[in-house]
């Protein structure tokens, strides 16, 4: 495979998480075998790795995945003047000031995110909500599953900065809350902060919460 489809390979790998040679050759839509030399060549240079699953009856099946090299490959964007923007921040005006920083960046995505999903159905707004957030960087995506839905993001390109202060995380949690409306429950299930693959929130009916509860 070319380089430019061994990229393809890794963002295969980064957006649907663990894979099998077989099912990243119908992905992508090449042969088995040139997937399985593209990822040993990929694990020769530390990018990806793999794992032996027993999913079903027979053999283990070889499962693969991106390290945290692999992980790299997708920037965290403007990590370094993130982060020392952060620490000045925090330095100079205390954690107070650095609340009221990341409290305006919340009203301005919360001005703007309620904008773009105004008028919307609620699929409408998780779909529209996630093409939003696929252009901030995050390779967001709404999903459904035998639950609900979710919507399910596969990248943080400001996960240097989240680490550091995890109440970038905890703001966006509540945008998302806040623009899907009240009669929606947002519950984060996936943290990449917390060293999981991707971050995802069920967004549940507030009234199925209250039932649980």
């Amino acid at each position: 495979m070319p380089d430019r489809a061994s990229d393809r390979l890794l963002y295969a790998l980064k957006s649907r998480g663990p894979q099998t040679a077989a099912s990243l050759a119908l992905t992508l839509k090449v042969t088995s075998v040139a997937v399985r030399q593209s990822l040993e060549r990929l694990a020769g240079e530390g990018l990806v790795m793999h794992e032996d699953k027993r999913v079903s009856v027979g053999r283990p099946k070889r499962h693969w995945m991106l390290t945290e090299a692999g992980h790299q490959r997708f920037p965290d964007r403007h990590a370094v003047l993130t982060l020392d923007l952060i620490e000045a921040t925090a330095s100079v005006f205390g954690a107070e000031g650095l609340d009221r920083l990341i409290a305006h960046r919340e009203g301005q995505m919360l001005a703007s995110y309620g904008a773009a999903l105004a008028g919307l159905a609620l699929r409408e707004k998780v779909e529209k909500l996630a093409e939003i957030r696929s252009a901030e960087g995050y390779m967001a995506e709404a999903v459904e599953d035998e639950e609900g839905l979710l919507l399910v993001e596969n990248h943080c390109p400001i996960c240097i900065a989240a680490t550091r202060c995890q109440n970038f995380c905890r703001s966006e949690r509540n945008i998302f809350a806040a623009v899907l409306g009240p009669e929606v429950t947002v519950t984060r299930i996936d943290h990449i902060v917390a060293g999981a693959r991707r971050c995802a929130y069920r967004i549940s009916p507030a009234s199925e919460q209250r039932k649980r509860a």
